[in-house]
């Protein structure tokens, strides 16, 4: 038996709208390659680094909702860097004094083999040990036996968060990913969008025999564009090392890359050491001091974040942590779910319901995101109430909404303008009753000689009868009512 140790490493490319050094746009997915470049993200002779303020607070703000310590002072490093895609030589970054440092984030672990979400397992803490920030590389492209350099992705500003080895199974690095991702996009910090390149997992993992204290063989997989791929490829490098091992074999410390098509993992080169990198303080850019007071003034604007929410919608309103999970993997979902049970925290599981059923429905079949949904919270809070008054049953709602859906009317016109309303009136109803008994002798026989499954049936005929508005809490008593007389007649 062996013990995975993975520690994780995540860059994560921010969402400012210059970068990180440089006042050119970094605004570069799917732009001309080479054309979001200056002089100084291209290392030309002469140009200087200024810092971008906002890159400096994004991270801020991802230190602390990662619980960690935001330090005081800091500085810049060259890290040495030879690789086509930098031009300059080296990578401006952060070594021995990390903007945030010493933090944890908890996860709730699920069980992701099945290809989709299920209820929480357990929850786990992963300790942080650093968030700093850096400026991005440039793109290589590799076709035709030729490499294309793209620099438009150079200097863009870059969070590299590490974590202690905390992680011990695939699940384990999925959950902590998914929840790093979640966070990044509610701070507004990164589109987190992993297949375009805006946030980057790299595991680093060894296996040890159970008990040993001295850590395995370290490997590093490198550059994982999803969260698939970092499941798939640890569960791949498990098995691979597992194999090595147990026939005698010795694992080698080297650098790998996922190929997604085979499912295996490749190895890209030697592994490196930091100290291989030559850090030294960079000499174009000052200290970085962090006051309280700008401290404060970042604090001031965190939002709540997503696991916050979960445990709130849990706690406070009912919800099982599967459905609290979906309502909050984004933000604009859980804000228009708070507006619909706004002034009415009873329907809490009604609301979290028909979003995450009839609305999610619409959208995946549309096409649409949450913000351009016609129907605002308030429209779907007064759908609802219709129900809970009992003017319309569930199976009318649905054809409503999906009418609100298309128009953005409100439901209220929608069930007057079409004659929607709901037969609650029992001497209506009573005909209804006994026109369906009466056109139906044989059912009544057999549902009177024991069949009285034959019951549904008959609520069914009367829906039919009446358009489907008959009320069936007042249908059903009525048939019972009915079908007992039938019997006491003989």
């Amino acid at each position: 038996m062996y013990e995975v140790i993975i520690g994780m490493e995540t860059h994560v490319e921010q969402n400012t709208a210059s970068k990180m050094f440089c006042s050119c746009s970094a605004e570069i997915f799917g732009a001309e390659p080479n054309t979001h470049v200056c002089p100084t993200c291209l290392g030309l002779p002469g140009a200087l680094p200024v810092i971008n303020q906002k890159a400096v607070e994004n991270c801020i703000m991802v230190g602390l909702a990662l619980n960690c310590k935001i330090a005081s002072h800091t500085f810049w490093e060259r890290k040495s860097y030879w690789y086509p895609d930098l031009p300059k030589g080296y990578q401006i970054s952060q070594y021995q004094y990390p903007i945030a440092y010493d933090g944890y984030l908890d996860v709730d672990v699920r069980d992701t083999s099945t290809g989709g979400w299920t209820e929480v397992s357990y929850r786990k803490r992963i300790r942080i040990r650093r968030a700093h920030l850096e400026e991005d590389t440039g793109k290589l492209t590799h076709e035709d036996g030729q490499t294309l350099v793209d620099f438009n992705r150079s200097g863009v500003p870059l969070i590299e968060i590490v974590t202690e080895p905390d992680i011990h199974t695939a699940d384990e690095a999925y959950a902590y990913l998914s929840a790093l991702r979640d966070i990044v996009r509610y701070l507004k910090v990164s589109s987190g969008d992993m297949e375009k390149g805006a946030m980057r997992g790299e595991p680093n993992m060894s296996l040890r025999p159970a008990g040993q204290v001295v850590y395995g063989t370290k490997v590093e997989i490198k550059n994982l564009n999803s969260m698939r791929a970092v499941r798939d490829s640890i569960d791949y490098e498990v098995k691979r090392q597992t194999t090595v091992l147990d026939t005698g074999g010795a694992v080698r410390q080297v650098t790998l890359g996922w190929d997604d098509m085979r499912g295996v993992t490749v190895i890209q080169r030697e592994k490196e050491e930091a100290h291989d990198y030559r850090y030294f303080p960079e000499p174009d850019l000052p200290p970085l001091d962090i006051d309280e007071v700008w401290l404060a003034s970042i604090r001031a604007r965190m939002p709540e974040l997503p696991l916050a929410i979960q445990d709130r919608y849990v706690h406070n309103f009912g919800l099982s942590g599967y459905d609290a999970m979906v309502l909050t993997k984004d933000q604009a979902v859980a804000e228009y779910y708070e507006r619909v049970v706004h002034d009415h925290p009873t329907r809490a599981k009604t609301a979290a319901n028909w979003i995450t059923g009839e609305l999610f429905r619409l959208m995946s079949g549309s096409g649409q995101e949450i913000g351009s949904v016609k129907v605002h919270p308030e429209q779907l809070a007064d759908l609802m109430k219709l129900v809970e008054d009992q003017i319309i049953n569930i199976n009318t709602a649905k054809g409503v909404f999906e009418e609100m859906f298309a128009t953005g009317q409100n439901a209220r016109a929608i069930v007057e303008a079409r004659g929607l309303a709901q037969i609650s009136d029992s001497s209506a109803l009573e005909q209804s009753v006994r026109d369906v008994l009466d056109a139906n002798p044989t059912q009544l026989r057999n549902y009177l000689a024991g069949q009285e499954k034959l019951f549904q049936f008959f609520v069914g005929q009367v829906m039919k009868a009446t358009r489907g508005k008959g009320n069936p809490q007042v249908v059903q008593r009525l048939l019972k009512q009915a079908l007992e007389q039938h019997r006491s007649a003989g």
